[in-house]
């Protein structure tokens, strides 16, 4: 049986067609009417050089001042920042007027590079902190250049910052786009305070409304995570994810659960835990390991 292809591709397009009006996916097609990917992307790529200069760019910075470098950079930011946030917030908003989401976007684009220092600053306490806690590191170098974890943590908090100003999509791309590269989940919203170090990385997951103090290590595969979510919508806004104090080392494949879990300061949580009950400061905490038995084999 001789199959009409043209008629076939038609039915398919009808159909397509037919769920386009009912999700309206089409409304947004006039125009830049949703953030671009690649150009947010493309701006993370613009912090790691403002944040990392010579690391990052191309630039002979023997010869360009730093000043004339800095401003450079700022500007190229700002611009794009501006056209992402304008975007972003007209498409998020019921009623659209073009000089107010012009002068909205003016000034939290304005906002965001005025936290720019502020951010490069803790970033490289972040650097100090991955260094002084991983005997593998030969210098800082090492670490800006290639460990996953300072990659994750300067998309949060530069994500962080946008989040903070209540900017749609954009802070979530960033992050996400630095899961995807690192495989370390940090949501915008979590709150994380100064030398901050992810050991290894792949796997850590850090939920939205996670607080996390100074001073704290952890290790591959530790979630920071909500007890349950069935709620959905409903739990929105709500503390759902745990508070680390400062000085608290969390070890691999651990899970700590829950809004009002807290881990006190000065505590070691041991990898394989799972905890959902507040842990007090100064304490050492590890699940019952299991017992290791061996058996000699008999030769045949």
């Amino acid at each position: 049986m001789e199959l009409d292809i043209k008629k076939e591709v038609a039915a398919v397009a009808a159909e397509l067609k037919n769920n386009y009006d009912t999700q309206r996916l089409f409304d947004i097609s006039n125009g830049d009417r949703i953030p671009n990917r690649s150009e947010i992307i493309a701006l993370i790529d613009d912090l790691f050089r403002v944040t990392f200069p010579g690391y990052y760019g191309r630039e002979n910075l023997s010869v360009v001042s730093k000043e004339h470098f800095a401003g450079n950079e700022v500007a190229v930011i700002y611009e794009k920042i501006r056209k992402q946030i304008k975007i972003a917030v007209s498409y998020d908003e019921e009623v659209k007027e073009c000089k107010h989401m012009n002068d909205t976007a003016s000034e939290l684009a304005l906002r965001f590079i005025r936290r720019i220092p502020y951010v490069q600053d803790m970033v490289m306490k972040d650097v100090a902190a991955e260094f002084d806690g991983d005997p593998a590191a030969k210098n800082k170098e090492d670490i800006i250049l290639s460990y996953p974890g300072i990659y994750a943590i300067l998309v949060y908090r530069y994500a962080h910052e946008l989040y903070e100003m209540e900017v749609p999509y954009i802070p979530r791309i960033m992050t996400e786009h630095a899961h995807s590269k690192t495989g370390i989940d940090i949501n915008p919203g979590a709150r994380i305070g100064e030398y901050f170090c992810i050991d290894h990385g792949t796997g850590i997951v850090i939920g939205e409304t996670t607080e996390i103090g100074n001073h704290v290590k952890i290790y591959q595969g530790v979630t920071l995570g909500a007890l349950s979510t069935r709620k959905g919508q409903e739990l929105s806004g709500v503390k759902r994810h745990p508070t680390i104090e400062d000085n608290v080392v969390i070890y691999a494949n651990t899970t700590i659960l829950g809004g009002e879990t807290v881990v006190g300061e000065n505590s070691v949580v041991a990898g394989n835990t799972f905890v959902t009950t507040s842990i007090p400061a100064n304490t050492k905490v590890a699940s019952t390991q299991p017992q290791l038995e061996i058996r000699q084999s008999k030769e045949i």
